[in-house]
């Protein structure tokens, strides 16, 4: 039986949701069997689609929706969630390290 779990983050990083961790975000996404996406209120994009992320223009503050449809929905959701509101400096750390 396929869940659907969706939950709403907001963008904690000062530069918003940028090309390094929307690729995170892709990879991430590609990790599970669930449909992902993501919408800014206004649209809802692939969460495999790295263009697509940052067609959302996603800065500081911003909430983002993140949408799971599968047998792993719920652990997508907060996998992807905790990435979307980790900050700045979480991702500068994670990518020297």
């Amino acid at each position: 039986m396929n869940k659907s779990v969706e939950r709403g983050f907001t963008v904690r990083s000062e530069l918003g949701l940028h090309a390094r961790p929307a690729g995170e975000f892709v990879i991430m996404a590609g990790r599970f069997e669930s449909e992902i996406s993501v919408g800014n209120g206004r649209e809802w994009v692939d969460g495999r689609s790295v263009l697509s992320l940052l067609s959302l223009a996603a800065g500081r503050g911003v909430e983002l929706r993140v949408r799971a449809i599968g047998e792993d929905a719920e652990e997508a959701v907060s996998a992807l969630g905790a990435l979307i509101e980790r900050s700045h400096a979480e991702i500068e750390n994670s990518a020297a390290g």
